[in-house]
């Protein structure tokens, strides 16, 4: 009796997670644009982890003498208004605006998949979480971003702030969805049966089932949490100068783009870049892993 019980509860994400992953690995490996931003992603992440070995000079060192010279086979990037060479900024800049991406998407992620899960799993709170919900979705990220500048100062640490409240509405709203359906299956009522507890409940069985649907959103987030970070550095809410970030270089060669445009268009580029092989790679996984995209 008790080993027909635990088999009726036993969630399914258990005894079909490894080979549901190996196929999801082959199809992504079978799709030649997803192979392709998977691989300049992992390059990219790789070149600002190792931005120390990598960068041929010292990013804040400045020389006026080579003052907004263009590329050359010294400076394969070119030099900046204070003389700086751009590649070794621009790989510097990569590092910090990966850092500021990753950290809003996966803190935000994290709260904002914690308040759908506990919306749908304990009814009555379900209306006062998504009514906060609510008020955070009226505020854009660049209000956000200006407000928390105005309270705690320009830097980092308020991008990521602001870019964490821009996420965690839009992750609530996912996890609430998927985790309703969840709700509903045998599994969770059968659950509930034979005693388990409502930690278990939510964790084993709740979250498991949705952590595939939160983490394929935030895949796609990511293109645009790098995208409204690097505007806010733009907008000089991000990183302050000597500290390199992509959005605030771009920011620094707006008023030399007649007599330097290389200033402000490879950090642009470098964003471009980025932004595309994440929203590649996220269409993708989101292509695979949604059932009604596999006929």
């Amino acid at each position: 009796m008790s080993a027909n019980a635990a088999a009726v509860t036993t969630p399914p994400t258990a005894q079909a997670g490894l080979s549901k992953r190996e196929g999801v690995l082959a199809r992504l490996a079978r799709d030649r644009v997803a192979l392709v931003a998977a691989i300049l992603l992992t390059l990219i992440v790789l070149a600002a982890i190792g931005a120390p070995l990598l960068a041929p000079y010292d990013p804040y060192f400045t020389d006026l003498s080579k003052a907004m010279q263009p590329p050359s086979a010294e400076h394969w990037f070119g030099n900046d208004n204070t003389g700086r060479d751009i590649l070794s900024r621009v790989l510097y800049g990569t590092r910090n605006t990966l850092l500021m991406g990753l950290a809003g998407v996966l803190i935000g992620g994290a709260l904002g998949g914690t308040m759908g899960i506990l919306a749908a799993f304990y009814r009555p709170l379900d209306p006062y979480i998504m009514r906060l919900v609510d008020i955070m979705l009226a505020f854009p990220a660049i209000l956000i971003g200006l407000a928390v500048a105005a309270i705690v100062g320009a830097g980092l640490g308020a991008v990521i702030l602001a870019l964490v409240v821009s996420t965690v509405p839009d992750v609530a709203r996912v996890a609430r969805g998927s985790a309703i359906g969840v709700m509903g299956q045998e599994f969770m009522e059968a659950g509930r049966a034979v005693g388990v507890s409502n930690r278990a409940l939510i964790w084993r069985y709740l979250t498991l089932n949705c952590i595939s649907t939160i983490s394929v959103f935030l895949t796609l987030r990511f293109g645009q949490v790098i995208l409204v970070g690097s505007a806010l550095g733009f907008l000089g809410m991000g990183a302050q100068p000597p500290t390199a970030e992509l959005g605030m270089m771009a920011a620094q060669g707006r008023d030399f783009l007649f007599m330097a445009p290389h200033i402000s268009t490879i950090p642009s580029l470098a964003i471009f870049v980025i932004v595309l092989a994440a929203n590649l790679l996220g269409d993708a996984v989101r292509d695979v892993l949604d059932p009604r995209l596999q006929q």
